[in-house]
């Protein structure tokens, strides 16, 4: 089964490169559209190993999607210049390694605010992650070096379709590899009972660590994708507002379960991105459908079979 998920990883990847090739003369309004829901998969899904295979509740996934976001951007627009030498001038190069800067910030971030707070459950849990994405917004809009709350412009275009889907394949790999291995059947022990799983010997705060440091990862991976696809950020973008909204993405695809959690996050986008027609009343119909959606189907719109490890 790892060789042939390999396989997928390699088939997928080169689909994308083919795909992204096809549609560089396209409408950059559907491209647009195309590469946020590939940023937004990468970050349901990180979000699913924590919130949905690991039964915790994190409200702080736009924090960490900020760290990586700006993290990558200063290094490619204030160091890029003298990076480019070492990495034999190539911007894929460099652009690689910012998203891997990004994403090991937003792992230690992650880090600094798993280790202490998550011991914690349920609601507790909940707070102290809003808590960590608002000290987060704050700071980035007092810190003038990177546009404070004018927010950073001038980032390269170095995103495009290839990059946002190619990190989302990877996203889904690295999770589905991780919950399906003898070692990540500790993530769901802990989701469903964390008192039995530590009495059967589970280390449930490695487990819970491990779990935020993977997510923090790659939402400060897509945070990147995000930052040289638009070519500019500001903190007013990384809010509350976007965490609930990555979170309701996990909810309505269903809590562990990738697949579902993957078709949520591409419905939510687009309905989204339909809904501005509406004007001012945009943002009232998409939370009618949510709130619709959820006393329909409260197990989630995709559970169309029990998560990995339950009967």
């Amino acid at each position: 089964m790892p060789a042939r998920a390999q396989l997928a990883l390699l088939g997928a990847l080169v689909a994308i490169v083919l795909a992204s090739a096809f549609v560089g003369g396209s409408n950059p309004y559907f491209v647009d559209v195309a590469v946020s829901c590939g940023i937004n998969v990468t970050l349901a899904v990180s979000l699913n190993l924590i919130n949905g295979y690991t039964g915790q509740f994190s409200l702080g996934h736009a924090g960490f999607m900020a760290v990586g976001a700006y993290a990558a951007a200063v290094l490619t627009t204030t160091f890029g210049a003298a990076l480019l030498p070492f990495v034999g001038g190539q911007t894929w190069l460099l652009f690689l390694l910012a998203l891997v800067a990004g994403g090991l910030m937003s792992a230690v971030a992650g880090l600094i605010v798993g280790v202490p707070s998550l011991r914690l459950k349920g609601d507790y849990l909940a707070i102290v992650t809003l808590g960590f994405g608002e000290i987060i917004r704050v700071v980035l809009q007092n810190i003038d070096a990177i546009g404070g709350p004018r927010g950073m412009i001038g980032i390269p275009g170095y995103a495009n379709l290839a990059w946002a889907y190619g990190i989302a394949a990877v996203c889904i790999y690295v999770v589905w590899a991780m919950v399906h291995s003898t070692y990540g059947r500790g993530f769901i022990a802990v989701a469903d009972d964390e008192i039995a799983a530590e009495a059967m010997g589970i280390n449930a705060t490695r487990y819970k660590i491990t779990a935020f440091l993977v997510g923090a990862f790659f939402a400060g991976v897509a945070g990147g994708v995000y930052a040289h696809f638009k070519q500019y950020i500001a903190p007013q973008g990384f809010g509350f507002d976007k965490s609930i909204e990555i979170v309701v993405m996990v909810i309505l695809g269903g809590m562990g379960n990738t697949v579902g959690v993957i078709a949520a996050a591409i419905l939510l986008t687009v309905l989204g991105e339909w809904l501005r027609q509406f004007g001012d009343y945009r943002m009232i119909l998409y939370s009618l459908l949510i709130i619709l959606l959820m006393i329909l189907r409260p197990q989630g719109l995709f559970r169309l079979k029990p998560r990995a490890g339950k009967a």
